[in-house]
């Protein structure tokens, strides 16, 4: 009897044990075992997930019809695709239209790929600084590796230089908007919307704030979100936000333009719930993905659900780097929203053409591609 038990409680610890080596509470599976690489060659796709494969053709019409170079690499990939779509949608059937597949290896090699998401915010500006609107959002200056950090902006470096695009209310509404790359703004002195586009940035190294805040116990990690980054912001005197904003040295500059359609790094009409940002130097711009997306209640916390999708990549990010995918959420305060909850793991795979420049999807980009 008491070697029975001790055999339990062996089993019991080495349960516990398990779960917390592969833990599961955002979306993470453990399927395939181990990968070797960032890119692995697949050859027969097992998922169950409930599938929507509803946006990739309207994503893949805006690829085609708006770059003449991306349309005659991809567009073979994406008329097969669209057979697939049309006559199985079963992942296992993707070989029979000469689709090929690599896995991902997910940052614990295992197969689980993080995803977080993106939006376009509306950020309030004026033409012409006052009491209330104060802070400068600018354009790139004329230079590379010496451009200055972001606490030598906020000192004055960019100022008298002809470079303001407008004025916000506060630090942090720019400041998101350089997180998310680019996004719409409203001058209510004349009543226009323009889009500001990615501009360039700095070169200084990303550091988030997010990270810096739980790290100083000021917000729980189990409550980080971008709510939670501005619920701190708003309670807080404007030197601490300063101060805290300083930490990243990283700064996005932006482009306007007239507002029409949001693009990616791509300089394609980005759509939402359909395009993804990735990591270029694996994920050339237009690659088309198979993903099982973790999908997440009303309050932002796990559903308990993947769904399998087809997406494209068509934008990038400094924080999107092997094996980060960036949802694209669309435009405004709700897509905000959503997406600052939006931190969970799903499966991945990189799809190619057979007999095609698309090929062999395991195999790194060629230069030409990326």
């Amino acid at each position: 009897m008491a070697n029975k038990k001790h055999w339990l409680l062996l089993f019991i610890v080495s349960s516990l044990l398990s779960g917390c080596i592969n833990p599961t509470n955002r979306g993470q599976q453990y399927q395939d075992g181990k990968f070797a690489s960032i890119l692995n060659k697949t050859d027969v796709i097992q998922s169950n997930a409930p599938r929507d494969y509803s946006k990739f053709t309207k994503q893949a019409g805006e690829v085609t019809s708006n770059s003449e170079s991306m349309a005659a690499l991809y567009q073979p990939l994406y008329s097969k695709l669209n057979d697939w779509i049309l006559e199985s949608g079963d992942p296992k059937d993707l070989a029979k239209y000469g689709i090929q597949a690599a896995q991902l290896g997910g940052g614990d090699d295992k197969g689980n790929v993080l995803f977080t998401g993106y939006f376009s915010p509306v950020m309030e500006l004026r033409h012409h600084a006052n009491d209330k609107f104060k802070y400068p959002v600018y354009a790139k200056p004329d230079c590379e590796s010496e451009c200055p950090t972001r606490a030598q902006i906020y000192d004055g470096a960019l100022k008298g230089k002809g470079l303001e695009l407008g004025y916000a209310a506060n630090r942090i509404d720019p400041f998101i908007m350089e997180v998310q790359g680019s996004g719409f703004v409203h001058f209510a002195d004349d009543d226009t919307l323009e889009y500001f586009s990615y501009g360039g940035k700095n070169n200084k190294p990303y550091v988030s704030i997010g990270k810096i805040l739980i790290e100083e116990g000021e917000v729980p990690r189990e409550k980080m979100s971008l709510k939670a980054i501005k619920d701190w912001v708003f309670s807080h005197n404007d030197q601490q936000v300063k101060d805290l904003l300083e930490q990243n040295p990283s700064f996005v500059f932006f482009k306007p333009r007239k507002a029409n359609d949001v693009l990616g790094t791509a300089g394609i009409p980005l759509l939402p719930m359909a395009s993804v940002a990735g990591d270029s130097s694996i994920l050339p711009m237009g690659t088309p993905i198979l993903a099982e997306v973790p999908l997440v209640n009303a309050d932002g916390t796990w559903s308990g659900v993947h769904q399998l999708r087809l997406l494209l990549v068509l934008d990038t990010g400094g924080a999107v780097k092997d094996n980060h995918l960036d949802l694209y959420y669309g435009m405004g305060p709700r897509a905000g929203l959503e997406a600052g909850h939006y931190k969970y793991f799903g499966r991945v795979w990189k799809l190619g053409l057979n007999h095609s420049p698309t090929q062999a999807p395991w195999s790194k980009p060629p230069e030409k591609l990326e």
